[in-house]
């Protein structure tokens, strides 16, 4: 029987806190792909980078390679322009509505490697003097940064250093409960990167024989499409995306379980793959749901986009709200960590 020990859990879910205080926008990532490096090379792993910067390593096993994956980067922004008022417009890095991150603190990275807080607001906000607050539709246009710095024009704001092409992170305001959930923004993906972290730790703690070659590879550039579509094993057979479970409408995932997706938006993921996963959950009596993402895409989709020849499947653990102020559970954590664990080991669903 496959089991993941409580310390396991614990271990994934101080990753995940750890890796969603470290500032990712997709294309501002060095510091988290140098903090998921470090933490392989402190497991005793020699991990690598590729040219792109996404972080690989082989755990061990030999002939038909697997690769896990996982991505570090994040939603985000980046300066478009400076207003006359001095705040700021942005441009989005990747996918969400404007009203998810109104209100919401944040950090401007500057390209000289200064940081100034601020935070979204509507350009007339004040309920007191705006009778249509309520009803104003939020764009690019009236969402604005304003920076907690006295500028009141654009002259002054400039005079910071700050300006078009600079990289905005939000505040990720991570909180985990007594009952066992994790609320933060990030999660996607940062959740299923901890799991991984904590898979890795499993294998070296545990020492046991991988059926196969299996590497992780935590990817960046997942959230604007091509984090998977270069730096994997080129003899790759399988590719085992781990990315959050969508819940709404008529989903059957909720935040207490293992998501797994039999289609996206670029398609059907591979049978057999698939009918494995959903076996072995079976077997081990894993919480579980076998979904359609119609609004998704996976870095499993982006590597068939760029040729490799490979397999692919995706899971993850179910997380609510996705892209906004997400929450997930230690329960679902636990039993991504045992579903991956099971099908690196290789393990027939009659024998698990």
């Amino acid at each position: 029987m496959i089991t993941v020990p409580d310390s396991v859990i614990d271990y994934a879910v101080d990753q995940i806190v750890r890796l969603c205080a470290i500032p990712s926008p997709t294309g501002y990532t060095r510091e988290a792909e140098d903090y998921v490096y470090a933490e392989l090379g402190r497991l005793g792993y020699r991990p690598e980078f590729t040219n792109k910067r996404s972080v690989r390593v082989r755990l061990g096993g030999r002939g038909r390679p697997l690769v896990v994956a996982a991505h570090i980067d994040t939603l985000g922004a980046m300066v478009r322009a400076v207003k006359p008022s001095g705040a700021l417009r942005v441009t989005k890095l990747g996918s969400f509505p404007e009203n998810y991150i109104e209100g919401e603190n944040c950090v401007v990275h500057t390209r000289a490697g200064a940081r100034f807080t601020g935070r979204f607001l509507l350009d007339k906000p004040a309920v007191h003097v705006n009778a249509d607050v309520g009803s104003t539709k939020r764009d690019d246009a009236n969402l604005e940064i304003v920076l907690d710095e006295p500028v009141a024009k654009a002259d002054e704001t400039k005079a910071l250093g700050i300006g078009p092409g600079d990289f905005v992170s939000f505040d990720p305001r991570t909180v985990v409960t007594e009952k066992g959930y994790i609320k933060s923004r990030h999660l996607d993906d940062k959740a299923s990167a901890g799991a991984l972290l904590a898979l890795a730790r499993c294998v070296r703690d545990e020492g046991p024989a991988l059926d196969r070659e299996t590497w992780l590879v935590f990817t960046n550039y997942e959230e604007v499409g091509h984090g998977g579509s270069a730096g994997l094993p080129a003899d790759a057979v399988e590719l085992l995306a781990v990315d959050m479970g969508a819940m709404g409408d008529d989903l059957s995932a909720d935040d207490r379980c293992v998501s797994i997706c039999a289609k996206d938006s670029g398609g059907p993921y591979d049978l057999e793959m698939t009918d494995r996963l959903v076996s072995l959950a079976k077997t081990l009596g894993i919480r579980y749901a076998v979904d359609i993402y119609p609004f998704y895409g996976s870095d499993a989709g982006a590597a068939l986009r760029a040729g490799y020849d490979i397999r692919h499947a995706l899971i993850g653990p179910g997380v609510q709200a996705s892209h906004g102020y997400e929450r997930t559970s230690r329960e679902a954590l636990g039993g991504t960590l045992a579903l991956i664990k099971a099908y690196c080991l290789g393990l027939p669903p009659e024998r698990s």
